[in-house]
């Protein structure tokens, strides 16, 4: 394979970035990006949201994995509504179901000029925005599909065109970034590995493909043999709803364990690596869904490694943890599974739907321009 080298700087506190090992640069602070080989296949792959002739088709994954729905959205409301009620719900898909949701005030638009139609476009942002406040992939896609819109001049008709055009490449590069950030991750996991993944971060929670779940796809199409243990994910069982599910469909080997098991597995040692995804990270930590950080700092006592697979969109390197806004849902998933309660009446709930994990515990982060390495370390990790 050959390399091209292109330097990238980011405001940040990572070292470096590389293909197939990961560098200490500490003078420096610029990433280098790696050509990727052609993705060959090889492992069953599912696109979770398509555009067709202004409908935008989903598979609602409260459903799973006991059925297979599929929900036909007609306007932006309905988006909205499928991000709030996580019939959708994995930062990169929810960024580009909001892009698509655009798409939809656009292509049904009856507004009869091109500033008619910018107010429309507008007022769906606007509603899209306040779904879900923790994932920044919401407010980046939102961002680019209305800087292409307020770029574009011209006719209404042009115009709606455009930002289903733009919706539509968004959703085709999620696809791409997925693979070529598999091949990078991929080049962290061993032969015979056994992976500790945490909620669900596969082709379920993006366009297709996934991001942890796409390093262990990659390593399994490059031969190795890998299996995976999965966290439940309490309290929406997106672990043992999603992930199990998927790859079982893809005739990967999995595990299910409770949340609670996490320190038992290791001590034990059987787990080799940690690859979780990202909802957001912020310069000092990252932010994921509840019980990553516990998963990080077990991992960080077992002396294994922990790693953070994420496409750049994730990135919010203008914030720190301090600034992160956590989102918190209703009380009825900590006291409910699905329809039956578990709990008394009238007792307190807390119900936070994301940690934050420093970048102490994090020993890389795996993106489509390879693989960062934090600028911050715990003592010598204790070997196993």
């Amino acid at each position: 394979m050959s390399a091209l080298s292109c330097m990238i700087l980011l405001p940040t506190n990572y070292l470096t970035v590389s293909t197939g090992k990961i560098e200490s640069l500490s003078s420096q602070k610029t990433y280098y990006l790696a050509e990727q080989k052609q993705h060959k296949g090889g492992v069953e792959k599912m696109r979770t949201i398509e555009w067709k002739d202004g409908t935008v088709i989903i598979i609602d994954q409260t459903k799973l994995p006991n059925e297979e729905v599929w929900v036909n959205m007609k306007n932006s409301d309905d988006v909205a509504s499928a991000i709030t009620e996580m019939k959708l719900r994995g930062a990169p898909l929810i960024g580009v179901a909001a892009a698509y949701g655009l798409a939809l005030t656009a292509f049904h638009s009856k507004a009869e000029s091109r500033e008619t139609l910018m107010k429309e476009l507008e007022a769906s942002a606007a509603v899209l925005r306040k779904t879900r406040p923790t994932a920044v992939n919401l407010f980046w896609a939102i961002d680019r599909v209305m800087k292409k819109a307020q770029e574009t001049l011209g006719t209404k008709e042009g115009l709606a065109k455009v930002v289903v055009a733009e919706a539509q490449k968004m959703a085709d590069e999620d696809v791409e970034v997925n693979q070529r950030m598999g091949k990078h991750g991929a080049t962290l996991i061993e032969d015979g590995d056994t992976v500790l993944t945490h909620c669900n971060a596969g082709s379920l929670a993006t366009v297709d493909y996934g991001t942890a779940l796409g390093v262990i796809r990659a390593a399994i199409e490059d031969g190795k043999n890998v299996k995976v243990i999965s966290c439940e994910t309490r309290p929406r069982l997106q672990g043992a709803r999603l992930t199990c599910y998927e790859l079982m469909r893809d005739n990967i080997s999995v595990t299910l364990i409770t949340d609670t098991m996490v320190g038992y597995v290791m001590s034990e040692g059987l787990v080799d690596k940690v690859v979780v995804g990202a909802d957001r990270i912020v310069k000092d930590a990252v932010l994921n869904k509840i019980g990553t950080y516990n998963v990080a700092v077990l991992a960080g006592e077992h002396g294994i490694p922990f790693y953070v697979a994420a496409p750049m969109s994730t990135m919010d390197l203008s914030r720190t943890s301090e600034e992160a806004v956590i989102e918190e849902r209703s009380p009825t998933e900590v006291t409910n599974i699905r329809s039956e309660r578990i709990a008394p009446e009238g007792i307190k709930v807390l119900n936070p739907a994301f940690d934050i994990t420093p970048l102490v515990y994090v020993d890389a982060v795996i993106t489509e321009e390879g693989i960062l390495v934090p600028d911050v370390s715990l003592k010598p990790k204790p070997k196993k």
